[in-house]
This record gives structure tokens, sequence and C-alpha cells, in this order.
């Protein structure tokens, strides 16, 4: 239907150039949304239209050839699926709509990015059932050591609850936070000690992650459906995704897709649930603490449809003393480079780092920042590797790792050093 769409509009007038980073940065035609657009439009017009189909018959040409096919691959994953393109198009064309179904008709035959599909099989079919192949007893020392980690560090017990039946919230969080993002991981559950709220992981499923985005809407419904199947056995009231725009998007706009429509968990990013509960007064911050110039960027999968904006900003300017705007924000944000899946690609690191992050480099330059907020497991990735390459003097870190810091909590649960749970006391 939406090709069928497309098709009877102009694609062709490349105005959409004048937002893509990556056309800004290699000044290369066939990196214009529209031109890579037209790749899989001509094919449609070609075979499965009336008119294109008596063409052919008259006059020939037009065929799908493996040279055609080769270019669509490279060009439809050299780009970030940011679409901010979108934003642009005067006839309202979705050209990430368009990169997305080039994908996952390529996908169809087997052309994928290796390290998407392995990642995602290793997911739906391994033994771990995650994209990290983190095992569950792997897990759970992991809670355990950062659980002791806090109490040493705030002399408050912060738990990590597992398997918690009918907790409000079950919690997805992009399985490689365990292993790379451990303060991420701290300050939400910092949060949720502070607010008192009922919350848990999973052993059955505890990854967020949801690569079938990027490439295949067949994974994309798969995945979805293990995140509700968790739910429903834990007896969970919401499904309560970490710090990651993809894993967000995916699970808000196709858990009611695929599983139940408007009787589905409701999807909640933490950032919403952060704010709400500052807002009601149960979540307090030391504005004192953070005294470093912190800028936020705006993950494209939250931002870009005006979902989550406003809320990390209102947190951070109640404790950030010394925060600054990057320009152009919001929905109109500048991609990290790194968006679309291309961040789990390592082989083409120089390329996301000197062409895909090439706009997002200058924009951190400019704001002169000493600590980038990026609430995205890819996002982070991304800028962190950018800020190296690019040699910015530049720390990236998640919102909640901030609010580890500067989190108040009530005098009720700092516990004296008498009265430590005896694990400490064995250490010692």
């Amino acid at each position: 239907m939406a090709l069928d769409h497309f098709i009877r509009m102009s694609a062709k007038c490349s105005r959409c150039a004048t937002t893509c980073q990556v056309y800004q940065a290699t000044g290369d035609l066939k990196d214009i949304p529209c031109y890579r657009s037209e790749l899989l439009l001509s094919v449609y017009r070609r075979h499965f239209t009336m008119g294109g189909m008596l063409r052919g018959r008259l006059l020939g040409g037009g065929y799908l050839t493996d040279e055609k096919i080769q270019e669509m691959a490279e060009s439809f994953w050299n780009c970030t699926a940011c679409r901010r393109c979108t934003l642009e198009c005067p006839s309202g064309i979705d050209h990430g709509l368009i990169t997305h179904l080039g994908r996952y008709i390529l996908s169809e035959i087997g052309i994928a990015p290796r390290a998407l599909v392995v990642s995602t099989r290793e997911q739906l079919e391994g033994t771990s059932g995650n994209t990290s192949a983190i095992p569950v007893p792997a897990l759970i020392d992991t809670l355990e050591f950062l659980e002791e980690d806090m109490l040493e560090e705030k002399n408050v017990e912060i738990k990590f609850p597992i398997d918690a039946e009918g907790a409000d919230y079950v919690f997805f969080p992009a399985v490689s936070d365990f292993l790379m993002e451990a303060e991420t991981l701290m300050g939400i559950a910092a949060v949720f000690t502070a607010t008192g709220d009922s919350w848990t992981t999973g052993t059955g499923y505890f990854d967020g992650i949801n690569y079938g985005l990027f490439y295949s809407d067949r994974m994309l419904e798969r995945v979805v459906k293990k995140i509700d199947a968790e739910t429903r056995r834990l007896k969970g009231k919401n499904v309560l995704i970490g710090e990651c725009g993809h894993a967000s998007r995916s699970a808000k706009y196709f858990l009611p897709a695929y599983c139940g429509g408007k009787d589905a968990f409701p999807v909640i990013n933490i950032m919403e649930y952060t704010h709400k509960v500052w807002k009601e007064g149960r979540l307090k911050l030391d504005p004192n603490v953070v005294t470093e110039k912190v800028a936020y960027h705006d993950p494209c999968n939250i931002a870009r449809q005006r979902w989550i904006i406003d809320q990390p900003r209102e947190l951070l300017k109640t404790f950030c003393r010394n925060y600054v705007e990057m320009t152009p924000f919001g929905e109109d944000n500048i991609c990290c480079g790194g968006g679309g899946g291309t961040v789990s690609i390592d082989e083409i690191r120089p390329y996301r780092t000197t062409i895909g992050g090439k706009l997002k480099a200058d924009q951190i330059r400019r704001s002169g920042c000493n600590i980038l907020i990026a609430p995205c497991a890819n996002c982070k990735k991304q800028l962190k590797e950018l800020v190296e390459d690019q040699g910015i003097d530049c720390e990236v870190m998640g919102l909640h790792d901030l609010i580890y810091r500067a989190i108040i909590f009530d005098d009720s649960l700092i516990i004296k050093k008498d009265d430590k749970p005896e694990y400490e006391a064995e250490e010692k």
C-alpha cells in the first residue's frame, strides 16, 4: 500500500538532501534519500504495476539484475534510517520506511549484515535467548555484584528484583547494558529504591533489543512476542524499556500490533517513569554534585516522532547547573551516525565515525560539553567510538548514570555500617 501511494508522487526533487547527514558528508548523489528510495520504487513500478509490465513487454529493459541488487544493498545499508529526511519531504514520502522495506526484501533473499543475523538467531533460537549470549547464571551474578557495589558506594540496600510476580513494571533493557553500561542499570535501580515502586527482571527473557526493526518484520514480530510472553508469565502490569531508542520504539509501536491491540501491555520508557516520579516529588536530585558542562543527545527512535524530548531535559536542568543545548535538537536532531543497526557492524566503524557521524561530531565540538548524555545503547556505542576517533574530549554516558551520582535517598533507607548485610562483613 505504501509503495503504491509513493510511486504516484514525485520522489526526485532532492529537497531531502539538505537534511541527510550522510549526503552532507559525502556529496555523493547516490546518498540522497530520494535516489535511494527510487531504487526500490523503480522496481515496483516496472514489475508490479500494469503500466510498468506493459512497457516492459513492449519496450523491454528495466530488468532486476545482480548489479541493481548489489547497489540496493550498499545504498540501503549506507543509510542510518534516522528518518530526518522524512520531515523535509514536501510530498510526505517516508524514505525511512522505504529503506526498511528494501532491507526486509533483501533479507528474505539472504542479504543482510552478518552481525545482525547472528545476534538475532541467538536471541530467537540460541541457548541464551538474548543478543549478547548472556546465560542466566551470569546475569544473576552480575546483578548481585552491582548490588554489592551500590551498597558500598551509597550505604543503601539497592536491589535488582528477579522473577518477582505481579510487579508494576517488567524491565527489558538493551541486554548489552549488563556487559557495558553497569552505571545506567545502577541508576535505574537506585530510582526504584527511592520510589519504592515494584519492578522486576525476568530470567525467562530479559533483552529489549529488537534488530528486526532494522531489517526484518518477521524477526521484529517474534522478538516482540517474547517480551509479551515474559510479561504475562510474571503477571506484570507494564512493559518497562531501559535506555534504548530502538528497543523503546519497537515495543511501543509493535506490541499493540502483534500482541492484543488495545489490550496489549502499556509500554513505558524508563525516562518517562523517572520524569513522572520526579514531578510527583518522589525523586530528589542534588543540584551541587554535577558541575561539568552537560549536553543531551536525542536518539532518533524516540525523538523523531516527538515521543520523548522534553522529559530528560527537564530532569537534567534540575540538577545540572551547566546544561547546554545542542542545535538542532528534538525531532530535528542529528543522528549519532550509527542508527538503523549500522552501529552493530564493527567492520564499518571508520565509515560510521568519519562519514555517518561527521555532522554529529561537529555538533558536539560546537557545544563544548564535557559530558554527553545519550539514553540509548546503540547511540552510546556509536558516540563513544565517535569522540574517540574524532579526538573530542567528552565523556558519553546514560541519563541514569548521572542520576545515580546526584540521587538523594530518604534517611530511612540509609544503612549504618553495623547494619550492612552479612556478605559485606564476610568480605572484610
